[in-house]
């Protein structure tokens, strides 16, 4: 008799009569499958690799979701931090009445701040020459200071000039690119200066750079150039007048809903766009990146769940005396499949959990992850000039973790069905002569 089904003697001496479904003995034997044998070394590398790629495949689907999904969290937080929800612009003649307008929005229920806007382009240059384009936003001092993602990140200086009306206020990486600080002052070029008889001569004026911000988006950190709101209407020519008013409401997702309200209070003809309409293309293609990629990381999970249907099959076909011994002591079809089955389920659901364990604590130190091989390889992994924002996130996601979690269960046992079937199928008489 083979050592692993006299094993089974210390179990009941009629298994197919006292033995239940998923009972004691079924799971020592499958237990004792498990165990590495000197003869089984091939199967055993094979059920390895299996573990570690269950393992591999379910740590990296739940890293890349959670980085994909704080990448998409903290745009979305930085975009809308300082960029309104809802854009009212006017359609029959220019704000004028932006002051009382501003005030009939703000009274929405769920509009939190009705913000008036001026926005030119211009060059910037600062005490060394160094020239580059920066987007002026002219804004009143009071709704700069309810802006938390500005007022709420000033680096160096303070408000105080801002809201005298004579400083401005500077994106961190725009300072430093052209090396100036708090206290010091750019000098701006915009094209649409004053009108004379050669034509139209760009303004050139300097301001004293009352405060630098940094909001963590290298996007507005290196172009945003904020201006008190009469000063920007001077230097655009376009004194008692803005361009738009930008709505920051309590919920972004359900802005459609405020449109007649909107709409109502203008009391006049305007046009309204909002926050996913100006992004739609930008987030349209985050979702679809991160649609495809949960898609290929997934084959990493089926391919390990194909090796657990090799190493099954090399099992059975190694097994086949003991199956034959165990149906003569009166172990049945189902008994054998059962026990094959956990022997592969054994094999993904600790490589699940073992994935789930390593995603998460990747996903836990991130950001130190990254810092160390930034170090050990001397170059900037996430380039905050190619991917935004300055650091790597992760926002773990608990129904994400679970699908994945479940996908990789489902294709782990659906790997041992047929192994386990073919084992339960396996005749005593053939497999003992085959031995």
């Amino acid at each position: 008799m083979n050592s692993e089904a006299a094993g089974t003697e210390a179990g009941p001496a009629n298994p197919g009569n006292s033995a239940r479904p998923f009972s004691a003995f079924e799971r020592m034997v499958a237990w004792r499958y498990l165990r590495s044998r000197r003869k089984e070394a091939v199967i055993s590398v094979i059920a390895g690799f299996s573990f570690v790629g269950i393992m591999l495949g379910v740590a990296t689907l739940i890293i890349v979701m959670a980085v994909m999904n704080g990448f998409r969290t903290e745009l979305i937080s930085r975009i809308l931090g300082i960029n309104g929800h809802m854009i009212v612009q006017p359609v029959d003649g220019p704000l004028t009445d932006y002051a009382a307008l501003a005030d009939k929005f703000a009274a929405i229920p769920g509009v939190t701040m009705a913000l008036p806007l001026v926005e030119g382009q211009t060059l910037a240059s600062g005490r060394d020459g160094a020239g580059t384009g920066a987007l002026v936003r002219g804004v009143r001092a009071d709704d700069l200071v309810k802006l938390k993602e500005v007022s709420g990140n000033i680096r160096a200086g303070d408000l105080v000039g801002f809201a005298a009306g004579e400083g401005v206020l500077v994106g961190s990486r725009m300072a430093a690119q052209l090396g100036i600080s708090a206290g010091d002052n750019i000098t701006l070029v915009s094209p649409e200066g004053d009108v004379t008889p050669l034509g139209i001569n760009p303004r050139v004026k300097s301001y004293p750079v009352s405060g630098i911000f940094e909001i963590g988006m290298s996007e507005y950190d290196s172009t945003i150039i904020y201006m008190p709101l009469e000063e920007s209407q001077l230097y655009f020519n376009a004194e008692g007048l803005v361009q738009s008013i930008e709505l920051f409401v309590s919920d972004p997702d359900n802005v459609d809903l405020l449109r007649p309200l909107v709409e109502a209070a203008a009391g006049r003809q305007i046009f309204i766009s909002d926050w996913r309409q100006r992004n739609q293309t930008f987030f349209s293609a985050l979702q679809v990146e991160r649609n495809v990629m949960f898609m290929i990381l997934t084959l990493i999970v089926l391919v390990a769940a194909l090796n657990i249907i090799s190493g099954l099959i090399m099992l059975v076909k190694d097994k086949g005396s003991d199956i034959a011994i165990l149906k003569t002591m009166g172990a049945t079809s189902g008994s054998i499949m059962r026990i094959f089955f956990m022997t592969g389920a054994a094999i993904g659901i600790t490589g699940t959990l073992a994935g789930v364990a390593l995603g998460v604590v990747v996903c836990l130190n991130v950001e130190s992850i990254r810092q160390f091989f930034s170090w050990l390889s001397g170059t900037v992994l996430f380039d905050p000039e190619l991917y935004f924002l300055s650091q790597l996130p992760a926002d773990m996601n608990v129904g994400e973790t679970v699908s994945v979690v479940i996908m990789a269960l489902v294709l782990s046992f659906l790997a041992t069905i047929f192994p386990a079937w073919q084992a339960s199928r396996l005749d005593p008489v053939q497999a003992l002569r085959y031995e």
